[in-house]
């Protein structure tokens, strides 16, 4: 009887830790993309869930206390999790922001997240971004205070808004740092471009210099970089616009020597248009550190006599960037 009751009290105790470390989640999703959805911790996949024959998507996991990322397929929502929560999500897959709730323990928290989702996509960061140093601060120092006052507002859970408020930082810090390279950039513009004599993938080299005369739109990027890969289709609808007109498209990889291989089998596969060149010494290359390029894709705009227009241009995703060849080139 003695070793009995042991054993029951240690299935017992066994059952009840283990319904301390673990959650359970449902996710009811209405115009869904698939049949899978994810949960990340940072870009590791740490559950991926199938719809059950009635298309909803339930689990229960272990899991550890902290901030995870929910993924369709398509659209990303950003998720506070912890041991004991029993959430439910509903959205619709055509209006995810918009349509994204919560119920259940936790949906407090997660909701609040789906809202600040919401007010930050009605900030015009662009704007922000091309404010002069003291405007920019105080930009900075309202977004950090009203966000603050949402969440002491919303008296969330503790754990919770410490995690918060770390992430906040954490994206202000991204944002201060990128206002720094923009304003680095801007100082570039209405000098001369430094030369670059780089492989051409259909031989030879080619140089800056030789391209003088046309106007120049370069594309650094890397056979690995997904928003460079992302910008191909745009790219190649830009160059058959503007075929046969004073301007040359060259793309420069900055993939490392071991992938040179790779990058020729990638253009030719992808059958990539433009001047294709390799830039020596990839990220360490004069051109590429001339223009304090540190993340890929970046593009810069050059004119016929080889002076900088714009040293951080925009996409060719970017209808801005039509906008303006149109006014240029003839």
């Amino acid at each position: 009887m003695k070793n009995w009751i042991s054993a029951a009290l240690l299935f017992f105790v066994s059952m009840t830790i283990f319904a301390q470390e673990t959650m359970t989640i449902q996710v009811d999703i209405t115009n869904r993309k698939g049949d899978v959805v994810y949960l990340r911790e940072g870009r590791k996949n740490i559950q991926e869930i199938k719809a059950d024959d009635k298309g909803v998507f339930k689990s229960t996991f272990t899991i550890k206390e902290g901030m995870y990322t929910f993924f369709d397929g398509n659209e990303y929502a950003q998720l506070f999790l912890k041991p004991g929560y029993d959430l439910k999500m509903t959205l619709d897959a055509t209006k995810f922001d918009a349509t994204l709730q919560f119920s259940g323990t936790g949906a407090k928290e997660n909701n609040f997240l789906a809202a600040q989702t919401l007010i930050d996509q009605k900030i015009d960061f662009d704007s922000m971004l091309a404010l002069d140093e003291a405007n920019f601060n105080k930009a900075i120092e309202e977004k950090r205070n009203a966000d603050t006052a949402r969440l002491e507002k919303a008296a969330l859970e503790a754990n919770f808004a410490t995690l918060f408020k770390n992430s906040l930082e954490a994206n202000l810090n991204g944002l201060k740092q990128y206002h720094t390279q923009i304003m680095a950039n801007k100082k570039l513009n209405n000098t001369a471009a430094p030369n670059f004599v780089y492989e051409n993938h259909k031989g030879g080299t080619t140089s800056l210099e030789s391209l003088k005369g046309k106007y120049v739109y370069v594309d650094v990027w890397a056979t690995w970089c997904g928003p460079c890969r992302a910008e191909i289709p745009f790219l190649k609808e830009l160059e058959k616009s503007y075929h046969g007109k004073n301007i040359e498209f060259v793309s420069i990889s900055v993939d490392v020597d071991k992938d040179h291989e790779k990058w020729k089998t990638f253009v030719t596969e992808k059958a990539l248009g433009g001047t294709q060149l390799f830039a020596d010494k990839n990220w360490n290359s004069d051109f590429i550190k001339a223009f304090g390029i540190e993340s890929i894709p970046r593009f810069i705009l050059i004119d016929p006599k080889g002076v900088v227009i714009d040293a951080d241009a925009a996409r060719p995703s970017n209808p801005k960037l039509k906008t303006q060849l149109d006014g240029l080139v003839k």
